[in-house]
């Protein structure tokens, strides 16, 4: 079999073995709903329990903070939607380069009236502080920007941001679905935070959102209460085993896989800024240590993802979640590229199980792939 050379991690990540191996019991031997009463509930709901304190331990905070959701959509939905319709506010602040969970939450709301501020972003995509003092009032109930950026990776300054909303009296969310484990996350900042199982080595179909004791949003899910009121469902207990370990996993190499990835998306970026027309998207630094998103002048991203995935070698010409969209990427026309330029985006994403021989097989892939569409 010829060698396959797996570049989009921003989009979904391989499930650990270790983190399978836990998973599988919970499909088929103890497969009992955690709120019965008898043997096989009990150990569904000590599962549950256990993946918790391994979440919270994670992200160091207390085990009744983390809410499981069916995904980083889901989480980023309910400290949204949760905060407005529970705020006698009527104002949240964003920014332009949201994932479209965020955007279309917010689009929403202004259907209902609410009142929904952009901020927008630089050429590298960082927002600033100065302009988020600027829109903040004391009607905004909360202020959502992102860790970092799913498509270009660049990290936001959410500490000084969630600061500033606080001296306003406004809530602070993060989507951290692409940040977490991939650079230091502090919720002691923030009062919500939404990650992804599947970005991490987990599973598809289970998220989290931290949320701060004492912070009060209004769940969107209602049923039998589960997650302490927060979200009704019963709990997808593999999914959350599996998430849990996956985190644990992460956390316990985590230095040593941020440094391993930086490395090589530097020698990644060096080599292919050697093909002419090539450009960088995003900064140079302060950007997440697996992302690296190009430009090539004359050539359509979807093209050269198709022709790179013939050669065993699969990236990314946008987020997943518009993947199938003739349209240009509204993070790139948000930090100004123009609409070609945006439609010739490549985004490649490391993992912490990237091989140097994956890389390998990318760098020498790459220009021939170029050159074949330009001819």
């Amino acid at each position: 079999m010829a060698m396959r050379a797996y570049f989009d991690n921003a989009a979904s990540t391989a499930v650990a073995k270790e983190v399978l191996d836990e998973m599988i019991p919970f499909f088929s031997e103890d497969y009992g709903n955690p709120g019965s009463v008898h043997s096989m509930g009990s150990t569904a709901s000590k599962a549950m329990s256990s993946a918790r304190k391994r979440m919270s331990s994670a992200l160091k905070c207390r085990p009744s903070e983390i809410v499981f959701t069916s995904s980083g959509t889901e989480a980023d939905n309910l400290a949204l939607l949760g905060t407005m319709l529970r705020s006698k506010k009527r104002k949240l602040i964003t920014t332009a380069i949201e994932h479209s969970a965020v955007l279309e939450t917010c689009h929403f709301l202004r259907e209902m009236g609410y009142d929904i501020a952009v901020m927008p972003a630089d050429r590298e995509g960082r927002v600033s502080a100065e302009k988020l003092e600027e829109l903040i009032d004391g009607d905004t109930a909360i202020v959502s920007v992102m860790t970092a950026n799913n498509v270009i990776g660049t990290i936001q300054p959410v500490a000084e941001l969630a600061g500033i909303a606080h001296e306003h009296g406004a809530l602070f969310h993060t989507d951290a679905v692409q940040a977490f484990t991939k650079t230091d996350i502090d919720v002691s900042k923030v009062d919500m935070l939404s990650v992804s199982g599947h970005k991490i080595h987990g599973p598809k179909g289970i998220g989290a959102l931290y949320v701060r004791s004492g912070t009060e949003i209004r769940p969107m899910i209602l049923g039998g209460g589960q997650e302490n009121g927060m979200r009704s469902s019963t709990e997808n207990i593999p999914g959350i085993v599996g998430m849990g370990k996956a985190a644990e996993l992460a956390m316990s190499t985590m230095s040593g896989d941020i440094k391993r990835m930086e490395n090589m998306r530097d020698d990644i970026i060096e080599e292919i800024l050697r093909i002419e027309g090539a450009y960088l998207n995003g900064p140079a630094d302060g950007r997440l240590c697996n992302n690296a998103h190009f430009g090539f002048d004359g050539i359509k991203g979807t093209d050269l993802v198709l022709t790179l995935s013939r050669m065993g070698v699969m990236t990314s010409a946008a987020s997943a979640c518009s993947a199938g969209s003739t349209e240009p990427s509204h993070v790139m026309t948000a930090i100004g590229r123009s609409a070609s330029e945006a439609l010739s985006s490549l985004r490649i994403s490391l993992s912490r199980y990237t091989e140097c021989r994956e890389a390998e097989l990318l760098i020498d892939s790459l220009p021939k792939a170029v050159r074949s569409l330009r001819k």
